[in-house]
């Protein structure tokens, strides 16, 4: 879909925000798919063909990932009250296993199963149960996810006789990968796939593998948002501390993301870990390999969701939003996550209107903060060019700067953009408040937003 921006008096540029027809993927996207990768050692994934929707009469809406061996497993589910059939039966599933013993996880894609009753449950539970008739297991070993429409019943007969085909066809490829990726978009204008290697302390010698792919691109914010993500490792890392790893990670990437401020109701983020590279277990909180896990899996989440944010719904630019010099951790994050989600500064940035008063404003009404952390005369803002060159700064332990609007302008053209916040005043430590930081990533908010889920449904 096209959208005419007026760039001058006469001058205009098309910018194409969502997919066109056909799913085709929009030339700017391109960028973010990989076109090889590597995938941990044990680990086979399918994208099938259902028609979960009647309109989709080609694209693969049924996604399988399965481990050859039984993995450690973690979710961290949505927050919201109204939680969906799959996110019950899998953190059910979770319980009964004690995050052990999983080895796949089954996705669909048009329907989200959400607010449909007992039947919903028992249509969950019959996707997990088809997938481990398939392994050939009597018991709970799936996890089960569901991303679309809200309050509608899954063609549950056309999905189950589809598992067997989605089991037959698994593959351990880069194109089976991306293919699987893209069995769980919805909006999503490019699947979202991402994988790397490492090493641990312990065994520098040996090298592991972690991949991950994720939907979303609308109603997306904290805790948690309108996505699915699935990561996995083939490194040995024992149930009893997966879930700390993966809430540590989750928090820094997959809650430090906004699109719009809404969130929903199947959000699920799961981590299987399932040892096949083999090598000491990591399975002490106070280890360096578990040090070093927690920074590989963090960063590579941020890496994951920033891919997210890149693909908001209706967004034409990416913004980074870094608060410096705060007395604590939580005060930081909670004036990025207004920031990010006020609509005043997001259709600013859309306009590329350097009104950084819509940033102050946000900053000031921000609610929880402790008390003492915004103080107008330490507070400054800047914008933080992404090509190097030095911040253009806007406001100076609470006073104005003669702002180059011109700069300003040519810095708002740019996709990628950074904000940042000093809480503290002048450089970082200097008669600042302590020196915790938080990041936020975020998009800009346009016509195209409106125009997507006005539609949705239809």
């Amino acid at each position: 879909m096209a959208i005419f921006t007026k760039v001058t008096k006469s001058q205009y540029q098309v910018r194409y925000y969502s997919a066109p027809l056909e799913m085709a993927i929009p030339p700017s996207k391109k960028k973010y798919i990989p076109s090889s990768g590597t995938y941990p050692k044990g680990f086979l994934v399918s994208g099938t063909h259902v028609g979960v929707k009647a309109s989709n009469t080609k694209f693969p809406d049924l996604a399988l990932i399965l481990s050859e061996v039984p993995c450690s497993a973690a979710a961290v589910f949505t927050t919201n009250k109204f939680q969906a059939a799959p996110v019950q039966v899998s953190r059910e599933t979770l319980r009964k296993r004690h995050g052990q013993g999983i080895r796949s996880v089954v996705i669909n894609s048009g329907c989200a199963n959400a607010v449909t009753g007992r039947a919903g449950l028992e249509d969950a539970a019959n996707m997990g149960k088809k997938v481990d008739e398939c392994n050939g297991l009597k018991e709970e070993s799936t996890i089960v996810m569901s991303t679309g429409v809200i309050g509608q019943r899954l063609p549950i007969s056309k999905i189950l006789d589809k598992i067997p085909t989605a089991y037959s066809t698994l593959a351990s490829t880069h194109d089976a990968w991306l293919t699987t990726a893209r069995a769980i978009c919805t909006t999503d204008t490019f699947p979202k796939l991402l994988s790397t290697t490492f090493t641990l302390p312990s065994s520098p010698d040996r090298q592991y593998s972690l991949a991950g792919m994720t939907k979303g691109a609308g109603m997306i914010h904290p805790n948690m948002a309108t996505l699915l993500g699935v990561l996995c490792t083939d490194a040995p890392i024992a149930p009893t501390i997966l879930h700390p790893l993966l809430t540590h990670a989750v928090s820094r990437s997959f809650n430090s993301i906004s699109i719009d401020g809404d969130t929903s109701t199947n959000d699920t983020i799961a981590l299987l870990a399932n040892g096949a590279a083999g090598g000491t277990p990591i399975s002490s909180p106070s280890s360096d390999d578990y040090t070093a896990m927690q920074n590989i899996l963090t960063g590579f989440a941020q890496s994951l969701s920033q891919l997210v944010v890149r693909d908001g719904e209706g967004a034409t630019k990416f913004v980074t939003v870094r608060i410096l010099n705060s007395p604590d951790y939580n005060s930081a994050r909670l004036i990025a996550s207004t920031i990010a989600r006020s609509p005043l500064v997001k259709t600013a940035l859309y306009g590329g209107d350097a009104n950084w008063g819509r940033i102050l404003c946000a900053i000031g009404y921000t609610q929880g903060v402790a008390p003492g952390t915004v103080v107008p005369e330490r507070t400054s803002v800047s914008f933080k060019p992404v090509d190097g060159s030095p911040e253009l700064k806007l406001l100076v332990n609470g006073e104005p700067e003669q702002v180059d609007e011109d700069r300003a302008s040519a810095i708002l053209q740019d996709e990628d953009l950074e904000i940042v916040v000093d809480l503290g005043g002048g450089e970082r430590g200097e008669k600042g408040l302590g020196g915790e930081e938080a990041v936020y990533w975020f998009c800009d908010f346009s016509h195209e937003y409106v125009t997507i889920n006005g539609d949705y449904r239809t």
